[in-house]
């Protein structure tokens, strides 16, 4: 049948409104039936992930059962009384074994959780681990320490002692193996991170899977984000030891609310192959993974441990600058540059103090400290700042999210992420009075369309947009 003839029949139908009336109603059912399907494959997987971590936790509860009943003369509450640095003296002469402090705080780990909801799965492979630990005649500088790992680092174990590797999205991440051929530590829970993964879009530690995380020092707080699951866990006592990772506060921001000492490293500093992200081509404003413990101490011995050849090796990326033991142990005075504010947000009365207080201690332990203000640059906030993390106009995050039950805490957030770019631009013009916000917007769309643009390559709106920024260029130096 030729085209013409085949327009001849169906345009009587066509113009029939009870035929349009049903292809229309049939389309938006089938519209409807396609989102319903579709969320319910999503609130299925969610299901499959809490029973998945229920059985994590359960196994988890009877491997601390098992030991407490083999060795009832552990003293849990002693191990887990002590300080990193003294557990890692007995640990190396013997006075306490690996099974005595992982069950320990495995078992503190799991009253933690149940209390702050911040564990959402156990690392099973931590006993296999265990056994072959006992057989290393080395002993690294964090032997038998029990470490916790933030969830988005997603680790996997092998079968061998001496590497372990971080495997999401099919990349061999280098943390792992270069720790644990220098330190021969114990992996044994992951914690819990926001829905996002990262600490921009949310200081909360919330998720449409697991719930939310309270803080343990005060049920009605916050513990912080993204590594809220992390400050949980250690300021509750059920870890001494954990890996966060930090972009704009990730460790310091759940450091702070719990109690905690956090440390994010030097752009680069350490190996982040294989961590996972919401937002790519950061490259200006660079997320590091990190420690967290209780004291700084324990970050001092966690990146001694860490900065060993072994990751320099598996990541030439990373500049291979040991850690400097002369500089740290040093007790030569210093010259320390301090400021109260940064002239771009207003710090709250708490925050100053804490700057006078931290002043005063190192003023009186005899160090000279030097008031300064910070350049005040008008374009540091808006330009670098924002399009150094939005480098893509959060079209990442917002693919990543796409047709996902996403949690209450992001929703708004997220909602302003998709907005089309006119919209975005008629928001900023409104809410200029509010400048941060007003100027992320604008960034935001800036970002967004030269990322499109790149994508569409050499097509004509980026032909366009080639244009209009000659132009501009020419029209602002002429």
């Amino acid at each position: 049948m030729t085209q013409e003839r085949l327009w001849q029949v169906l345009d009587p139908l066509w113009g029939d409104p009870r035929t349009l009336s049903a292809l229309l109603c049939s389309s938006a059912a089938a519209v409807v039936l396609l989102k319903w399907l579709g969320r319910r494959q999503i609130q299925q997987k969610m299901e499959e992930a809490r029973r998945t971590r229920d059985l994590a936790l359960e196994r988890m509860e009877k491997a601390a059962h098992r030991f407490k009943q083999k060795n009832p003369g552990t003293q849990t509450a002693h191990v887990l009384s002590l300080t990193m640095v003294e557990l890692v003296e007995k640990l190396k002469e013997g006075s306490l074994s690996p099974e005595s402090v992982l069950y320990s705080y495995m078992g503190k780990a799991l009253e933690v959780t149940r209390e702050v909801n911040c564990v959402i799965d156990f690392i099973h492979d931590c006993e296999d681990q265990l056994q072959k630990l006992k057989k290393q005649k080395e002993k690294g500088l964090l032997y038998g320490i029990p470490v916790s790992i933030k969830d988005h680092i997603n680790c996997k174990l092998s079968q061998q002692i001496n590497f372990m590797l971080i495997l999401p999205a099919g990349i061999n991440s280098t943390l792992i193996p270069a720790w644990m051929l220098c330190a021969l530590y114990l992996w044994f829970p992951e914690t819990e991170i926001p829905h996002s993964s990262a600490d921009l879009p949310s200081y909360d530690c919330s998720n449409p899977i697991f719930g939310q995380t309270l803080n343990p020092l005060n049920h009605q707080k916050s513990p912080g984000g993204s590594s809220g699951g992390e400050g949980a866990l250690i300021a509750g006592g059920g870890s001494i030891l954990g890996i966060g990772s930090d972009v704009a506060g990730s460790i310091r921001l759940p450091s702070s609310f719990c109690g905690l000492c956090g440390l994010k490293p030097t752009g680069n500093r350490i190996s982040k192959l294989g961590a996972v992200s919401p937002i790519t081509g950061m490259k200006s404003v660079t997320g590091m993974l990190g420690p967290m413990a209780r004291d700084v101490d324990s970050l001092a011995l966690c990146m001694k441990a860490l900065l060993c050849e072994e990751m320099f090796r598996l990541d030439p990326t990373v500049p291979p600058l040991p850690f400097d033991e002369e500089i740290y142990t040093s007790s030569e005075p210093l010259r320390i540059g301090y400021y109260e504010g940064d002239g771009y947000f207003q710090p709250s009365p708490s925050m100053k103090r804490a700057i006078q207080q931290t002043r005063k201690l190192l003023q009186d332990a005899g160090h000279t400290l030097v008031p300064f203000a910070p350049p005040k640059i008008d374009y540091m906030v808006d330009e670098l700042f924002t399009r150094g993390i939005f480098s893509d106009g959060a079209a990442h995050l917002v693919d990543c999210l796409k047709g996902d039950i996403v949690d209450p805490n992001l929703k708004s957030q997220f909602n302003t992420y998709r907005l089309p770019a006119l919209v975005k631009r008629i928001l900023a013009i409104i809410l200029k009075p509010i400048v941060s916000v007003s100027s992320v917007l604008q960034e935001i769309c800036k970002v967004g369309e030269i990322s499109v643009y790149r994508e569409v390559g050499c097509s004509f709106l980026g032909v366009l947009c080639c244009f209009k920024c000659l132009i501009g260029f020419i029209l602002k130096y002429t």
